[in-house]
């Protein structure tokens, strides 16, 4: 048995030696000498005195910014300006929670928007850690998607923030252009991962205390490349931009298809698809097989057939009159049909129209047209037919409801509620 014990000891220890002259190591380590002290904060922190972080020798602080398509940290703006105030170098970064490429381009427009003319000096960080039910590929997509995007918009540098596991067993090489703060704690140097040679920041402990801040907070090392090339004021994101939030598919045509049916059948307008497609030299002319992108109205997009009808407007006709005749508001024409002036609609020009509780040119149950007279108060009609303020306001889209017009006619819900 001893001898046996032996022979597989020396059998481990040569396949040992062998496997380790044969796989390659990867040397990682920072990616500059000089070395920059920095924190992360967010609401988690709560009031900081920034002054004191600077103080307590902090040079770098990146403040969350945003989180998905919608949430903006409430101490974003706070933190932002005591600590450039304070002389501190500033990054921002944004929690991504996107699960499709299209939730991607959203959230880095989002992103954008909410850092917009603020002077940044450190890269902007994608931190991209709850995966979900995402495979390996998509969530590498969704990061090239994301990153590809909000440096598009921005004009500026990018960083990926990731922990050591997932830079090691999730993100692909591909994504080792982009520079990487990684987060690993407990160690004295951030352990290798097979695809970056070196980092740019390391997170070495989610529990630092600084002076200025109560509780735990995030501590990081920084290198001389987290910075960017220019530290320079973040643009607004231009009006080109928007197809970033909007839905976007590609279509195929068919048989009988025309630009103007399938702008119709998704909410947009010739116009746009020619646009956004350079391939259509003649609007009149696209033939079954030929793919082209839309950017689609997802309220109206699918719904077309029961909620929707196709009016061709007359001579004399006025928005406020078709609005009234079908039960709807001019603001709802503009933004199905994205009309540039609501006072120029001409003859033979084709609106889509939610018929959706339509009156069809008379009052539907539930609803009454009124005309407003001199006196009246949105509370007085409200007591006198049974209805409330917020439903009246809501129904024909009056921000003031104080401010009526004799003159103007409205629909008022009658329709008892329980």
């Amino acid at each position: 048995m001893q001898k046996i014990k032996q022979k597989c000891h020396v059998l481990f220890l040569t396949l040992f030696f062998i496997f380790s002259f044969f796989i390659p190591s990867f040397a990682f380590g920072p990616s500059s000498n000089q070395i920059y002290q920095g924190i992360d904060v967010s609401n988690w922190q709560g009031n900081i005195n920034f002054t004191a972080v600077k103080n307590s020798g902090i040079n770098i602080v990146y403040i969350k910014s945003s989180e998905g398509r919608s949430f903006i940290d409430p101490y974003f703006e706070t933190n932002y300006t005591n600590a450039k105030a304070n002389g501190l170098k500033v990054g921002f970064y944004h929690y991504v929670t996107a699960r499709t490429i299209q939730q991607a381009r959203e959230q880095a427009l989002f992103f954008a928007r909410v850092i917009a003319n603020k002077e940044v000096d450190c890269r902007l960080a994608m931190d991209f850690e709850d995966f979900g039910n995402l495979s390996i590929n998509q969530i590498n997509e969704i990061s090239k998607v994301f990153l590809e995007t909000l440096k598009n918009i921005t004009g500026s540098e990018v960083v990926i923030y990731s922990n050591s596991y997932s830079a090691r067993t999730i993100f692909d090489s591909s994504l080792t252009k982009y520079p990487l703060w990684v987060a690993n704690y407990g160690v004295s140097s951030p352990g290798p991962n097979g695809k970056w040679q070196t980092w740019v920041g390391w997170q070495f402990t989610s529990t630092g205390t600084v002076n200025g801040i109560s509780g735990y907070v995030d501590k990081n090392q920084f290198t001389d490349g987290i910075f960017m090339n220019t530290p320079h004021k973040l643009p607004t994101p231009t009006n080109s931009d928007n197809s970033y939030s909007e839905n976007t598919i590609v279509y195929t045509v068919k048989s009988g298809d025309t630009l103007s049916k399938i702008a119709l059948n998704y909410g947009t307008s010739v116009a746009d698809i020619v646009a956004l497609n350079p391939i259509i030299k003649n609007p009149n002319l696209i033939y079954p097989g030929q793919q082209f992108t839309i950017i689609t109205n997802t309220s109206i997009s699918g719904n077309l057939a029961s909620t929707y009808l196709t009016y061709t407007v007359k001579r004399g006709d006025t928005l406020s009159a078709i609005a009234l005749k079908y039960n709807t508001t001019v603001s709802n024409l503009v933004g199905i049909n994205k009309i540039k002036n609501p006072n120029l609609i001409y003859p033979n020009q084709k609106l889509l129209i939610n018929t959706e509780n339509s009156m069809a040119g008379q009052n539907s149950c539930g609803k009454i047209l009124y005309k407003i007279k001199y006196g009246d108060t949105l509370s007085q009609l409200a007591i006198t037919y049974n209805s409330s303020i917020s439903e009246i306001a809501m129904l024909n889209n009056i921000s003031n409801p104080n401010l009526i017009y004799a003159g103007n006619w409205i629909r008022i819900p009658t329709c008892k509620r329980n």
